[in-house]
């Protein structure tokens, strides 16, 4: 499974994912900076239909808010 998390660094919301990420211990995730790589931006923009952060890719699929991310970490830890 590939796991893509398109964010910037002083978004709330992606503060919030990658707390959650760095607490879980998760090391299965890609971080794309949209404000550091404009290639970044135009793939989420071009396969998730909007500059919305944070988003995480999973296999390619855009889930959106931070709240619902968080949750589907959680129902799908690393390594299962």
């Amino acid at each position: 499974m590939t796991l893509e998390l398109f964010k910037f660094d002083t978004c709330p919301y992606c503060q919030r994912v990658m707390n959650f990420i760095e607490q879980s211990g998760r090391t299965d995730i890609v971080y794309r900076d949209i404000h550091e790589d404009a290639g970044n931006r135009e793939t989420l923009i071009s396969i998730g239909g909007k500059e919305q952060v944070p988003c995480l890719f999973i296999d390619g699929q855009a889930l959106y808010e931070s709240m619902d991310i968080i949750a589907w970490l959680q129902e799908h830890p690393q390594g299962r």
